[in-house]
């Protein structure tokens, strides 16, 4: 399978549809589509009609690209992403960063719904990644070499861009907007974790869980692409919350703390493009 022409495909399709392309990609993970609403003058493309995309049959994931402007500056808007957990390879879930970096996109801002491990935490805190574990059994870059993608031998020592998550901490702090950092671990799924792998993973110093994001992650920073990395923390993780673990949770989680989010996102957006045009 060549998936270099597969994402070229895929980004000749919407260089015809799209008047420009921004220069900040996001990608909305489970229960964070309330973004969308905010786009202003949107162009609307649904994955089902670009090439190659897949659609995620998860809920909480819509399936399309909206490309805009949020606070006034230029965004493209992954809303939803499928999963490994899905039955996908990393390669189709990495396709729509992929894209992006071909187009021209020079930085993605990657979302995610999370389960907290710190128990003074409590759900609807939102978590500036600072580093991931990758325990998902792959790696978008195993296979045979491609060299059009980038190196193959991918430093991730900074993947998630240290300037980045400076300004980013910056803002927050002027703002008066609560933000914690952590490092996230990037789990197969889809059944939630154990007690017992929870309190294996809090010894490791993981902070949040999740079922998304590293290959991503990966992947765009095999295109040279900058990276940040948010998670929102929709529940606590088993043996940290007292009750039972649900998808359901994560979405009503998700929708209170949309405006916070939403505030938080716009101006991240804003600040990246600042960052990537003046380098």
């Amino acid at each position: 399978m060549d998936w270099f022409e597969k994402c070229s495909q895929a980004a000749e399709y919407l260089r015809k549809r799209l008047s420009s392309v921004p220069r900040v990609a996001v990608v909305l993970g489970s229960g964070l589509g309330f973004l969308e609403s905010q786009v202003e003058g949107p162009t609307t493309i649904e994955y089902v009609d670009i090439p190659g995309f897949a659609v995620s049959t998860v809920p909480g994931h819509s399936g399309r690209l909206v490309v805009g402007t949020l606070s006034g500056t230029p965004v493209m808007l992954f809303c939803g992403r499928v999963h490994l957990y899905e039955g996908h390879p990393p390669q189709v879930v990495t396709m729509q960063v992929r894209t992006a970096g071909l187009l021209g996109v020079k930085a993605v801002l990657l979302t995610n719904a999370a389960g907290g491990l710190d128990p003074l935490w409590t759900p609807g805190e939102i978590m500036l990644i600072t580093d991931h574990i990758n325990l998902q059994g792959v790696n978008v870059l195993c296979g045979p070499q491609e060299p059009r993608f980038g190196e193959r031998f991918v430093d991730l020592t900074d993947a998630y861009d240290a300037e980045l998550r400076t300004l980013v901490r910056r803002h927050a702090r002027q703002a008066g907007f609560s933000l914690r950092e952590g490092v996230y671990l990037g789990l197969l799924g889809p059944s939630y974790e154990t007690r017992a792998e929870i309190r294996m993973f809090r010894q490791w110093g993981v902070d949040a869980v999740g079922m998304s994001t590293v290959q991503e992650a990966i992947a765009a920073r095999q295109l040279g692409m900058k990276v940040l990395g948010f998670s929102v923390v929709t529940n606590l993780a088993a043996g940290v919350s007292a009750g039972k673990l649900s998808h359901d949770e994560v979405k009503e989680t998700a929708g209170r703390v949309q405006k916070r989010f939403s505030q938080l996102l716009a101006a991240s957006v804003g600040i990246v493009d600042q960052a990537v045009r003046t380098r």
